[in-house]
């Protein structure tokens, strides 16, 4: 909006860098161009304020494909006044000299101008597609046919209009049909995860065949060299009683020489005492040869009495001292 300055019959008029100025007074252009300022006279001046910058139309309508289908398609227009003198001509831009204020919606009807001429060929070139057709094309073709059609179009250069870009954002079916749409996609995608995660499963339960066939490898090993540990030690073990077994033996055998030595010494020494006895017992026997039998039961008793426990008190009856007495008298009258 231009920058009106207020002064007694007179105005000042300030314009903008992206705005083109068009002063005209009883029929005659007397300004014209972009970043104006000037002074004019309300009474007798038309003035025109046409924007040259870029405008951007955004745009969101439904269409119909060949199947029947609904769907959305959201876009935006860029676009330029590029020739504000046919385009001042052909619309209404004129402004108030007080307020500076436009005196009807130009760009109101410039965009929805171009916003039908940007939905027509879009809903052609549906109209023509099956919704996969469309849906797997994606939104260049619809792009490409928009920026075609508003190029080629002769209202558009008539009223100094040029396209800059055309940019399709979306193109969305309903929301049903879409989840439809998607149904087989997830259902490959789902299939997919189910794969990948039964893969891991079985990658897990390999890897822990793996790791049971080795600790069952590490307890065959360990049982292996218990066996061996449990042999050794049974040999070794046998071997010491082997060894203390040769060992008891050898030295059974040494007392048992050594006993025998003994025992044939104390024989030895029993025989020769035994014959050192018979010679002084025959000895003896030959000196008691022709004694009296009287003298020898003497001697008898008094031998038997030597070994005889003490005696303390003696009773002699008188039958057995009767006969003693005989038996001395006897004998000394023999003598």
């Amino acid at each position: 909006m231009a920058d009106i300055q207020y002064y007694p019959f007179v105005r000042h008029l300030r314009g903008a860098p992206t705005v083109h100025l068009r002063h005209q007074r009883r029929g005659r252009l007397v300004h014209e161009g972009v970043g104006l300022a000037f002074w004019f006279r309300p009474l007798s001046a038309v003035l025109s304020e046409i924007p040259v910058d870029d405008r951007e139309l955004p745009l969101l309508f439904h269409a119909r494909t060949s199947d029947f289908q609904d769907v959305t398609v959201q876009a935006t227009v860029t676009y330029r006044i590029i020739d504000p003198a046919r385009a001042a001509s052909r619309l209404d831009f004129s402004i108030d000299p007080d307020r500076g204020r436009w005196r009807s919606a130009p760009l109101e009807q410039l965009g929805s101008l171009v916003a039908e001429l940007a939905q027509q060929p879009a809903l052609e070139l549906l109209a023509a597609t099956t919704l996969p057709e469309a849906l797997a094309a994606g939104v260049a073709g619809i792009r490409d046919r928009i920026h075609s059609a508003l190029a080629a179009d002769s209202r558009l250069r008539e009223l100094g209009v040029a396209t800059l870009a055309v940019r399709v954002v979306a193109l969305r079916p309903e929301p049903d049909v879409e989840k439809a749409l998607q149904t087989p996609t997830r259902e490959l995608v789902q299939q997919e995860a189910d794969r990948a995660t039964y893969e891991r499963r079985a990658l897990a339960v390999e890897r822990e065949r793996a790791i049971g066939e080795n600790e069952l490898q590490s307890q065959i090993e360990l049982a292996v060299r218990e066996e061996q540990l449990v042999a050794q030690r049974g040999q070794n073990q046998r071997r010491q009683a082997e060894e203390s077994a040769a060992a008891e033996r050898i030295a059974a055998q040494g007392e048992a020489d050594r006993q025998r030595l003994v025992s044939a010494g104390q024989a030895d020494a029993t025989r020769v005492i035994g014959e050192a006895e018979a010679v002084a017992e025959t000895a003896r026997l030959a000196a008691y040869d022709g004694v009296d039998p009287r003298i020898l039961l003497a001697l008898a008793a008094r031998e038997l009495a030597e070994d005889l426990p003490e005696i303390g008190t003696l009773n002699l009856s008188p039958d057995l001292l009767t006969a003693a007495l005989g038996q001395l008298v006897g004998a000394r009258e023999q003598r």
